[in-house]
């Protein structure tokens, strides 16, 4: 019989939680001390993975990992008793026969696990890997190993190292206790996470962090193959720092749910960045958070299956708690319900999903709930029954209390993945009245109906998020809606017997028009050639094409719009409402004194956000010249706003003119903001081209105010909005990439200027995508488009010249239905 000794030592990984490093050692007679029978291979009770089959899918808890060390890395030390190790193991021989690809892969060791590695493990060992997680390796391009890695921490993680002893090999009872008694005194070794004050953060070190949540982002999808969350914390040195983590699962970003939680975070990267520190995520890096209300249990919300927590940990996190409380970082208001919400809003809805539909690619309807009943008029909207997920059939009493949710472009992603069922926060939603790019059921157009839209962007928080079932903000919500019934008894059928009833099917949301392929808008008497002829010639020529549409680049639109300058031709990125908030707020801190005698002023001292709050000076300024025109509403200049101020007049007045006090004048604050605003539309100049001086306006009896009389006559030059896409013709196997810009507006027929300000323009444009280019069609399915392209020459940074194609004097037609 095959018999082997085991010997353990247990130490802390970088969660504080014991991991297991074992060494077996092979033996052909029975030895005192501790036997293991016929368990020569650690793991047997577990699927061993080849490590080419290894990818980010791959169920951990149930399987090991095999492989020879053929590379060994330096222990680093990360703090008291925190380390992190790198090793490189190969695959067998016998699985390298019949596989030639990834055949190594990196392992990440963290905390006493990592320190035991380095001490027990030489090269050329062959080890088992168990209780490992799964990440992806972000120097697989580097070091053309596996383009995942395997991470080894918490309570889980195992690796044992094998080894053969000769048979003259043998081991004493006393030894063996002497072994026992080293476990023993090793495991009872405890390691403590040391915690770095924001206050003293210094620029390149890897640290762990307290603190409290200030302003938060939900998770959003990168470029790449990442999600991003964005949030900013403080703590009780009163020091604010933005934090950036960027991981592939939602499920590994951190559980926030509303300004003042607690987060804690291992293993962060300090970096400076305009004149602070900021927080980026790195190897090993765990986050768990905590309620923030003082009331609440110390519940640690994290996806991890181990993790680090102490009575210590649970003390911070109290007075942590206690000191938010004190400082007026909880929200005050309270939570907005359904029946208390007023149009025009916008509000953070708690809410449970009832049943979802995709609309178009960009956006998906939500049929939610919170028990309570919206004192407005709502808009409806008719779907397809066979695109509903979740019972479509409610009681009546649910029926009456249920809202219709728009979420659109980023979004519509996250919503894709709710399930029916689940309580939801929704972040930033806006309670709006007037016409819906969505049909409405009754045929109307909804003018005088409140609709609820989550636009697209991450501004103010916008987004979604799933509650988990213990949270204490669905508890009542529960309660509330368990009351109702799920379902009439009297109307209990299932989709097919639906449609069976129906007899034709169901109404479909669609575009109020119906789309025809693109027509060309040129009289050139051009005959129509292929993507290969078009490939094949110079510059400065006209071309008529008959093609697909592949694809197209960036996919949401508030990523093509931009802003150029038509003297210059400077093309720049339009600020999101974050970087102007800040702006904004700013300027409004310190908006001095305006004399200009050509101005009548106002001032109103507007109160804090909380007691320990200073209020603020909002003065609004009105021209003498203008007053006296009877054109008073026309145009207000305005100081100490900030831009939800600035927004909320201009509802009121035509035009908003921000300015700032400088030697006691009037000045235009940084044109990397707005200098006007129009109702929802904003106007930006270009900063090259600008010779800015603010004085008083001259008008004559009849003469027009509007946007460009105001730029000239404070030497601005006004900056343009434009949309740039690049479009991936397809014509037999042929392709050809081409962009869309100079001829945006005669393409989709809408104004620029109305997009970058109204949903609807917006809705138009998705809309009009998602027709040429259908998600999740084949390429048979793609209209045949009749285009026009021009051709001309690009100077690259290599210094080069290219040829490039764009799209001109082409439209998009509508016929009605």
């Amino acid at each position: 019989m095959r018999m082997r000794i085991t010997t353990a030592c247990q130490f802390e990984t970088k969660r504080g939680k014991r991991a297991s490093l074992l060494l077996n050692y092979k033996l052909c007679t029975t030895m005192p001390g501790r036997v293991v029978v016929d368990q020569a291979n650690p793991g047997s009770h577990l699927t061993r993975i080849p490590i080419p089959g290894i990818n980010t899918a791959t169920d951990s808890s149930q399987a090991s990992i095999r492989g020879k060390v053929i590379q060994k890395g330096p222990l680093v030390s990360l703090g008291d008793e925190d380390f992190v190790l790198k090793a490189v193991i190969e695959e067998e021989e016998s699985v390298q026969r019949s596989s030639s690809r990834n055949m190594s892969i990196n392992v990440i060791l963290f905390g006493g696990l990592a320190k035991d590695f380095s001490e027990a493990v030489s090269r050329g060992e062959v080890v088992v890997v168990t209780g490992f997680t799964v990440g992806k390796s972000p120097t697989a391009h580097k070091d053309q190993l596996h383009p995942c890695n395997l991470l080894l921490s918490g309570d889980d993680a195992c690796l044992y190292v094998l080894r053969s002893l000769p048979p003259s090999v043998s081991r004493s009872p006393a030894a063996s206790k002497r072994s026992s008694t080293s476990k023993v005194s090793k495991s009872a070794k405890v390691s403590k996470y040391t915690y770095v004050p924001l206050n003293e953060l210094k620029p390149g070190a890897v640290v762990n962090v307290y603190g409290v949540v200030v302003f938060f982002k939900q998770p959003y999808k990168t470029r790449g193959t990442d999600y991003c969350s964005s949030l900013k914390i403080t703590d009780q040195s009163n020091q604010k720092v933005g934090c950036n983590i960027f991981c592939e699962r939602l499920e590994d970003h951190p559980k926030i749910f509303q300004l003042g939680d607690i987060i804690r975070m291992h293993r962060v990267k300090t970096q400076a960045f305009g004149g602070s520190i900021n927080l980026l995520n790195t190897f090993g890096f765990s986050v768990v958070t905590f309620d923030g209300r003082p009331e609440s249990t110390v519940v640690p919300r994290t996806s991890s299956k181990s993790f680090h927590f102490e009575p210590e940990d649970k003390q911070t996190v109290e007075e942590l708690r206690t000191w938010a409380a004190n400082q007026d970082l909880l929200p005050t208001t309270p939570r907005i319900h359904l029946s208390s919400v007023q149009p025009q809003s916008y509000f953070d809805l708690t809410c449970q999903l009832l049943w979802k539909a995709p609309v178009d690619g960009t956006c998906i309807l939500l049929k939610v709930w919170d028990g309570t009943r919206c004192v407005h008029p709502l808009q409806d909207f008719s779907v397809e029954a066979s695109v509903i997920e979740g019972p479509f059939s409610l009681s009546r009493e649910r029926s009456d209390l249920a809202v219709n949710i728009l979420v659109f472009d980023n979004h519509a992603e996250i919503a894709r993945q709710l399930k029916p069922g689940a309580y939801l926060r929704i972040y930033n939603l806006h309670a709006t009245t007037g016409t819906s790019s969505v049909p409405c059921s009754s045929g109307g157009s909804g003018q005088n109906q409140l609709a609820f839209h989550l636009h697209g962007g991450t501004s103010y928080g916008r987004g979604v998020r799933v509650l988990p079932d213990d949270s204490p903000d669905i508890q009542e919500l529960r309660r509330v809606v368990e009351s109702y019934p799920d379902d009439d008894n009297d109307f209990n059928l299932n989709d097919s017997a639906i449609m069976e009833i129906w007899g034709t099917p169901p109404e479909t949301l669609v575009c109020v028009c119906s789309h025809s392929p693109p027509e060309r808008r040129c009289g050139h008497a051009l005959q129509q050639v292929t993507l290969a002829e078009v490939k094949q010639s110079g510059p400065d020529q006209l071309f008529h094409v008959n093609a697909q549409l592949k694809s197209y680049q960036p996919r949401h639109l508030y990523q093509a719009l931009k802003l150029h300058c038509p003297k210059c031709r400077v093309i720049q990125e339009i600020p999101d409402d974050d970087f102007l908030s800040e702006t904004f707020l700013e300027a409004s801190k310190a908006p001095g004194h305006i004399a200009d005698p050509w101005l009548l002023s106002k001032s109103i001292l507007l109160p804090g956000d909380g007691p320990k709050s200073p209020g603020r000076t909002l003065s609004i300024h009105l021209s003498k010249e203008l007053f006296g025109e009877s054109k008073s509403k026309d145009l207000i200049y305005v100081t100490g706003a900030t831009l939800e101020d600035v927004c909320q007049l201009a509802a009121a007045y035509q035009y908003i003119l921000p300015v700032t006090a400088s030697g006691g004048s009037a000045s235009l604050m940084d044109l990397s903001a707005p200098f006007l605003f129009r109702g929802n539309k904003r106007y930006y100049g270009c900063k090259q081209c600008s010779q800015v001086s603010v004085k008083e306006l001259k008008v004559g009896g009849s003469e027009e105010i509007n946007e460009e009389f105001i730029a000239e006559a404070l030497g601005i030059k006004l900056l343009q909005y434009g949309l740039l896409l690049k479009l991936e013709l397809q014509q037999g196997r042929d392709t050809l990439e081409v962009f869309l810009w100079r001829d945006a507006e005669t393409f989709f027929q809408v104004s620029l200027e109305d997009v970058a300000a109204n949903q609807e323009a917006q809705n138009k444009i998705s809309k009009t995508m998602d027709f040429l280019c259908p998600p999740g069609r084949s390429m048979a399915e793609h209209p045949w488009l009749d285009l026009c392209l021009t051709t001309y020459t690009v100077k690259e940074d290599d210094g080069l010249k290219h040829v490039c194609y764009q799209v001109c004097q082409t439209s998009t037609t509508t016929t009605p239905p």
